[in-house]
């Protein structure tokens, strides 16, 4: 594709006209805190790098997002901000840096007219540790959707999620910046051609439990109107070894009381033993210091019991407490094979899988085993995949469709393409399948991997981008030439399996008999779990 870059220095300063689209072709767009200056290629316009919040470095580093600093003259906005601190990961090497908060906006190339476009706002995923915004190119969604889409950085690790008591805030940083960053949207979307009262949250994975974390948060109010949630079943938990080997049965939500006992134990490590000084203390401690110091890395991630999320997102749920808005909600296929495949040091053998079972469900081991037989298997990782799909991901994305229903629109999907290039090689007879995350790549390119998608699918990916952007315009992803997508309801568990012909095609589907949730409804019936939602 040819493009008009259009690019000066990172400060310059202000010319009469610049702050409009007439003398700069839209590459100049006065934000409220100053000018920037983006790209604009033949079919899009990008800015990127914009400071939502103040770098939380030194004395801010642990506390809640400050307000910019304005600048003068016109910002350079052609490159991304720098990623904010993580373990090596995606291809990238260790990020140190803090100064990190920082937002990308793509439109449409088209002017601006009387009609202001929805929003898309993209919260990455990573699992919390890792990721970044700009690592997503969202243009073919921004050009086939007609919609304007922010992808943004927030804290991860560490620098989001610790706690120690009496800490303002305790493990609810990396929340609190996404947070702000909708807050920028709302006052900043017109000046790129948004509607500030139209905006959708969505994500992917971690992401996608962002968005349910800020559909939690009383104080996400207002700040955005639909919610699109890719492999984030809101209340998700998980048995032994399912997400990680060696982790413990758990939830991805943590109690502010776990994670300010971890707070307590790496401050006593590190020598800050004084309870009225140690956070200050631990501020000093540098920021690779803490990347790769074991007890930081028990911090167990986003964290309820303070201002910003007062209880879980799975007990909000429960109650019926999450904001009621639209909500557009799915899981892949084969959710489990990811996990099951590429996270373990070793191939999982029929033995491995036996002890899997035992340590994951005691004495239920064998209901589970006789239900997923090792031997109906050509890899026995593949059982374990499809046991932790189900369990873990498509059968309690189901309990959130249920529940959602009760309160608001929703529209459950399945993306069960199983052909789409995995982004590193899978083990010999372990098929990728419609691996964890493999949909994202339908409606955006992320990273340096971009897979070769043949025609039927790149077919698919457009169908895909218009179903999210007629969501986000309207509430209900239906439009003309589309395939029905029927609004999941209590009484008609339908979701939308999306795939191509050679994979069933888009059509309706049962999500609880394709993964056996009635199987793991009973299991947990008869352990006093909550799992099943009728």
């Amino acid at each position: 594709m040819s493009a008009l870059v259009i690019t000066m220095g990172l400060v310059v300063p202000a010319q009469a006209g610049q702050a409009g689209d007439t003398s700069s072709g839209g590459a100049v767009v006065r934000t409220d805190t100053g000018l920037v200056r983006g790209e604009v290629t033949d079919t899009h316009r990008r800015f990127q790098g914009i400071p939502y919040a103040a770098p939380p470095v030194g004395k801010l580093r642990w506390r809640s997002p400050q307000p910019v600093t304005p600048w003068t003259g016109v910002k350079d906005a052609t490159k991304p901000g720098e990623r904010c601190a993580q373990d090596p990961g995606f291809g990238h090497p260790v990020v140190v840096n803090e100064d990190c908060l920082y937002l990308n906006v793509t439109t449409p190339r088209n002017r601006p007219g009387r009609k202001l476009k929805p929003v898309m706002v993209w919260f990455h995923g990573g699992g919390f540790i890792a990721g970044s915004g700009s690592n997503y190119d969202v243009h073919r969604l921004a050009v086939g959707g007609d919609v304007i889409v922010v992808t943004l950085n927030y804290r991860l690790g560490t620098m989001a999620y610790f706690g120690y008591p009496g800490l303002a805030g305790s493990g609810g940083y990396g929340i609190e910046d996404q947070q702000a960053a909708l807050r920028w949207v709302q006052r900043n979307a017109r000046a790129f051609g948004g509607d500030p009262g139209n905006v959708t949250a969505f994500g992917g994975s971690a992401g996608g439990l962002s968005v349910c974390a800020q559909l939690a948060s009383p104080s996400a109010a207002g700040l955005f109107h639909r919610a699109i949630l890719q492999s984030a079943p809101c209340m998700l938990d998980y048995p032994a070894n399912a997400l990680v080997p060696g982790l413990g049965a758990g939830s991805i939500w943590a109690s502010r009381a776990d994670t300010e006992a971890v707070g307590a134990r790496l401050a006593a490590k590190r020598g800050c033993t004084d309870p009225g000084t140690a956070v200050d203390c631990l501020r000093q401690v540098s920021t690779k210091d803490l990347l790769y110091d074991e007890v930081a890395a028990e911090l167990p991630g986003p964290t309820y019991g303070n201002q910003i999320l007062p209880i879980s997102p799975a007990a909000a749920q429960r109650r019926g407490l999450l904001h009621p808005v639209p909500v557009l909600a799915g899981t892949v296929r084969d959710e489990g094979r990811h996990f099951s495949a590429l996270l373990w040091p070793e191939q999982i053998t029929a033995q491995k899988y036996a002890e899997l079972l035992d340590e994951a469900f005691g004495e239920d081991a064998t209901r589970v085993a006789a239900r997923y037989p090792v031997n109906s298997y050509s890899h026995p990782g593949l059982a374990w995949a499809d046991v932790i799909g189900d369990r873990v991901w498509s059968c309690q994305a189901l309990n959130g469709d249920r529940l959602f229903a009760r309160r608001t629109a929703v529209y459950g999907f399945e993306f069960a393409e199983r052909a789409t290039p995995p982004w590193t090689p899978y083990p010999p007879n372990f098929p990728s399948g419609a691996y964890h995350a493999s949909e994202v790549a339908y409606i955006m390119d992320s990273g340096e991997f971009v897979p070769a998608l043949n025609s039927p699918q790149r077919e698919l990916g457009a169908m895909m981008i218009r179903y999210w952007a007629n969501f986000a315009a309207t509430g209900d992803p239906n439009g003309p030439e589309l395939p029905h997508w029927p609004r999941f309801r209590n009484h008609r568990e339908q979701v939308l399996s999306l795939a191509t012909d050679t994979y069933g095609g888009v059509r309706p589907a049962d999500l609880g008999s394709r993964h056996n949730c009635a199987f793991w409804e009973r299991l947990a019936a008869g352990t006093g779990q909550e799992r099943g939602v009728r």
